[in-house]
């Protein structure tokens, strides 16, 4: 699979509700913005880099990748913002990280591909715990996973459980998923950044 095959799609449509209603992408980590670290990860991972967002849209559009809107209004979580990513991009293959994981493995993707096999979504796991919106999904997945939420789904481990899938170990590097949810998240986090300047 080559990078021109895939495209990385950042999912920043969410409320942010453990974050009192505000944009995760625009809380600033370090000085920077969440989404700049994020897609400063990926920068060398993808053909291209798109951005999964319902709000913010001027703020995000200015960074100069393409916008991807979930197709219905709402907030019907993170399969709506894959789904309609999914009917968006072009190429054959979707990697999707969360907007609140600075720290995302600068060898991601290529883990993914390696550890995919025949299936058609490959999903990290830390050796304690998977991250299933840390994926790369077969594109032509599509049509069902929109079947699959006019039927209602909304759990992304139900609809993994549709097709042939796997977990890829990344327990190599666990901190790396790291990803913020709370003010004492923040703290946390940057206190290991500035010991390390990495995780």
């Amino acid at each position: 699979m080559h990078e021109n095959e895939v495209t990385a799609v950042v999912l920043a449509g969410g409320e942010g509700r453990r974050m009192g209603g505000r944009d995760k992408g625009w809380e600033s980590f370090a000085g920077e913005p969440l989404i700049t670290h994020v897609v400063n990860r990926l920068a060398f991972q993808a053909g291209c880099i798109a951005i999964n967002a319902n709000r913010s849209l001027e703020r995000y559009r200015a960074l100069g990748y393409p916008l991807i809107n979930d197709r219905e209004s709402g907030y019907h979580g993170p399969l709506m913002g894959m789904w309609s990513a999914l009917c968006a991009v072009d190429t054959p293959w979707a990697l999707f990280v969360p907007c609140d994981s600075p720290a995302l493995p600068a060898d991601l993707a290529l883990r993914l591909q390696q550890g995919l096999g025949d299936r058609r979504i490959a999903v990290a796991h830390d050796g304690q715990r998977a991250y299933p919106v840390v994926a790369l999904i077969d594109t032509a997945l599509r049509d069902d996973l929109g079947a699959a939420l006019r039927d209602g789904e909304r759990k992304i481990d139900r609809w993994y459980a549709r097709h042939p899938w796997c977990h890829v170990d990344f327990s190599d590097q666990p901190e790396a998923f790291a990803n913020l949810n709370s003010s004492d998240d923040r703290d946390v986090m940057e206190r290991r950044w500035r010991s390390s300047e990495s995780f």
